[in-house]
């Protein structure tokens, strides 16, 4: 775990977040501060309203009230699309690869997806193959997350500990300055949530990119976050230092159960 910056500028500040479906609140004024480079875990039970304050940061839903604030500018009411296009990546619990396509692939369409390339215009004139330029940035992630020898690859041979990387490399084609990174281990052995979490040590102390990781696997937690977020229904709970938060009796009885 890298130590925390406390003297970094805010990247996201998120106040007052609330999200109603219905009669049922799953967000209730959260609040919550994400530095330039830092890690943020958010921890909680089922129906904590985790998966729902991700949705409302990256834009898949619209919050019924309160703000969210990426360098600089509220962002809240701004599609999806153009977040990621200032600089906000996301992967997903369920991975979601297409088989037929190679690893080097997958991150060449999520370029030219960032850039905004308009393919079929490159096509009518013959020129629809990657640029140079695509090309070095794909090879540099590549590198960056371990990759280079299976480039050429399907992911449908790929075992899922290097198939939850291709994903995390899809992200990290934007140069995001902000990673939402949701469930990363899902699925994953012990061996393989170790190299996770060494890549996303990797991938950080390189780029400088912030990550906010919803995660269950409280080892990954300890080993990647400089605090942590813990909610319970739809409200914040504890926010502090990993170790601190995890030892609040509060949080033992509402997330660690028989542990508490």
């Amino acid at each position: 775990m890298t130590a925390p910056n406390l003297t970094a500028p805010n990247l996201m500040v998120v106040t007052d977040l609330t999200k109603r479906f219905g009669g049922l609140v799953a967000l209730d004024a959260v609040s919550l501060q994400v530095r330039a480079g830092e890690a943020v875990g958010v921890i909680g039970p089922n129906g904590a309203g985790k998966s729902t304050l991700f949705n409302c940061l990256s834009g898949l839903e619209s919050p019924d009230a309160g703000t969210v604030i990426f360098c600089g500018r509220r962002i809240d009411r701004m599609a999806a699309w153009r977040r990621s296009r200032l600089g906000i990546g996301r992967t997903f619990q369920r991975l979601e690869l297409f088989e037929g396509m190679t690893v080097a692939d997958h991150l060449l369409v999520a370029e030219q997806a960032h850039t905004g390339t308009v393919r079929i215009w490159r096509d009518l004139l013959h020129r629809g193959g990657p640029s140079p330029a695509e090309l070095d940035h794909v090879r540099q992630v590549l590198g960056l997350l371990g990759l280079d020898d299976v480039a050429d690859q399907p992911v449908a041979t790929l075992d899922l500990g290097r198939a939850r990387l291709v994903e995390l490399g899809r992200a990290l084609m934007g140069a995001p300055r902000l990673l939402l990174l949701d469930e990363p281990s899902s699925g994953l052995d012990v061996a393989d949530t170790r190299r996770l979490a060494e890549t996303l040590a990797d991938v950080r102390q390189r780029s400088g990119v912030a990550v906010v990781l919803v995660e269950h696997d409280l080892d990954l937690i300890h080993a990647v976050v400089d605090h942590l977020v813990v909610l319970d229904l739809g409200r914040v709970l504890a926010d502090g230092p990993t170790v601190e938060v995890l030892a609040d009796p509060e949080v033992r009885r509402a997330y660690l159960g028989a542990l508490a």
